[in-house]
């Protein structure tokens, strides 16, 4: 048995699945992306032909280096042939390396949902697979409520996951699809399948019904199995499914397994979360292990004058293992060290002295509790960062923008909403004012304002924004309340970098984040800075 353990990351389909969750196009290509950077073996990018949204994914997929893009479906239908089965030939015209299908391992699914026979559904899932195969696909097979259908009748789960495995899946990976199983039984259920099945083909797929889903995951691994699928940050439906950020720590600094990401990439782990939660608007959990704000956070008292002797005691692993940061409440210096790494990570450490990063922790910190999150706003983090070190330069100046709303009903009875923007820069030593339309604001002023620097720098005729989110963080005060506003750009060459703006005006906020997404892109296009016109004496 090898100690290497795989990771098949599922956030893309199953996290879709959880409340309050919405990804776009946009959405799925960022993650995906940051997956594949971060080392995770296996990516889902959802199920081809179940929505517009998944097959716009898989018609234009982002380029991966080092993980496996995989599309999920379904075994053929009953009464179907595999090479006539509609729901088979969209998972080949996705075009991915990995297929995973789903299947039946329950003789009361198969017998009272299905309504098909034990043989019939052996049959579905040799015949799915073996046609998969055909088209040089790697293949998994995810036994749909293996553990529930195995202790009702173990005979015929078992069959189930035999008949794939000897159709020439990679993988077969046991399902706790409710969620209601505890370790123990976990660990006893999959060691009687490793007699039959090697531990290096088998999976484990938890949902955390019971708050179980980490513990059975790990608990799978321990008795055999050597792939383990989940989502970041635990999303997922009714509870969520087995929370990656938790499972890979575990492994790698607790149970010393082998896994695609490396003791480097594993310092990013806490920046993945944040990502994922900035990404879906949703405030991250602070009390999340390992990755949350309060994870190492320590309170005054004897405590706190113990750890700056002894800080192994208190801390169960350090922190900077997973790029997360001791907060001692009581002091001003909580952060030096993250802000300290981030600039290092921008090639910025050498420039940088002690007052530097002391200036830009202070700083950050104010934005912050003024509602700036710079987390999934690397952009606008970068040029805080430069701009402290004196390193950006003025490439315009806002003299001022006015943002109109018409709705109206048209010539043809149909009612619409139009918006207007006009804006005066200096773009060089000249005056620029343009008109902008769109059909919002925010697309209103990103018209006016590229078209108003376009002569002067052709290159932003590259980038256009491609995700504008939105959230309240006052909303006790009602129409008043502060927004914040991230915007993600794109360039023709596929990079993408987002930027964000803080202020009770979502208009302002907007135009905050859409000066930083323009400057970053000047900044980085090695773009001259405005000359400035001599002022009047």
């Amino acid at each position: 048995m090898t100690d290497r353990v795989y990771l098949y990351d599922s956030t893309l389909r199953d996290g879709a699945q959880a409340r309050g969750v919405d990804f776009t196009v946009a959405d799925k290509r960022a993650i995906a992306q940051e997956l594949d950077a971060f080392g995770l073996d296996y990516v889902e990018g959802g199920w081809p032909g179940a929505n517009p949204r998944d097959d716009a994914f898989f018609a234009e997929q982002p380029p991966l280096k080092q993980t496996r893009l995989t599309a999920f479906g379904m075994t053929r239908r009953a009464g179907r042939s595999a090479s006539n089965d509609p729901g088979l030939s969209a998972l080949l015209e996705a075009n991915t390396g990995s297929i995973c299908i789903v299947g039946k391992a329950w003789d009361f699914h198969i017998e009272k949902a299905l309504e098909v026979t034990i043989e019939e559904n052996r049959r579905m899932i040799a015949e799915s697979i073996q046609h998969l195969m055909k088209q040089k696909r790697e293949l998994l097979f995810d036994a749909e409520h293996f553990f529930d259908g195995y202790k009702h009748n173990p005979k015929v789960a078992l069959d189930m996951a035999k008949a794939a495995y000897a159709a020439g899946a990679r993988w077969i990976v046991l399902c706790d699809t409710n969620g209601g199983s505890l370790p123990h039984e976990i660990a006893e259920i999959v060691a009687k399948v490793s007699k039959h099945i090697p531990g290096t083909h088998l999976g484990i797929h938890c949902h955390n019904d019971t708050d179980n889903a980490v513990a059975n995951s790990l608990a799978a691994v321990q008795a055999g199995a050597r792939q383990i699928q989940g989502t970041i940050n635990g999303i997922g439906e009714r509870c969520g499914n087995a929370n990656l950020i938790s499972i890979i720590p575990t492994l790698m600094l607790k149970l010393g397994y082998k896994t695609g990401v490396s003791a480097k990439k594993l310092q990013q782990i806490t920046e993945l979360s944040r990502f994922v939660d900035d990404r879906l608007n949703r405030t991250p959990n602070p009390h999340a292990p390992y990755v949350g704000s309060a994870a190492f956070a320590h309170k005054g008292g004897l405590h706190v004058s113990a750890m700056a002797k002894d800080t192994a005691s208190y801390e169960h692993i350090p922190p900077e293992s997973v790029g997360n940061e001791r907060t001692i409440l009581v002091s001003d210096k909580a952060g030096r060290s993250n802000i300290a790494s981030r600039l290092t990570q921008l090639g910025l450490k050498t420039e940088a002295k002690s007052e530097h990063i002391d200036e830009l922790v202070a700083l950050v910190k104010e934005r912050e509790t003024q509602g700036y999150a710079y987390e999934g706003a690397d952009a606008s983090f970068e040029l805080l960062a430069r701009r402290v070190l004196g390193h950006v330069p003025e490439f315009f100046e806002l003299l001022s923008f006015r943002v109109t709303s018409e709705r109206r009903w048209n010539a043809k009875g149909e009612l619409v909403t139009l918006s207007e923007a006009v804006i005066k820069v200096m773009a060089g030593k000249k005056k620029a004012m343009t008109v902008g339309e769109g059909n919002g604001p925010v697309d209103a002023l990103d018209a006016a304002l590229r078209k108003a620097l376009s002569r002067q720098y052709p290159i932003l005729k590259s980038m256009r924004l491609t995700d504008y989110k939105v959230r309240i963080l006052t909303p006790q005060e009602g129409t008043k309340a502060t927004t914040r506003v991230m915007i993600e750009s794109r360039d023709r060459d596929g990079h993408t970098w987002t930027t964000i703006g803080v202020s009770p005006n979502v208009i302002d906020a907007s135009y905050n984040a859409l000066c930083d997404a323009i400057t970053y892109k000047l900044l980085h296009a090695g773009e001259s800075p405005r000359e400035k016109a001599p002022r009047a004496a």
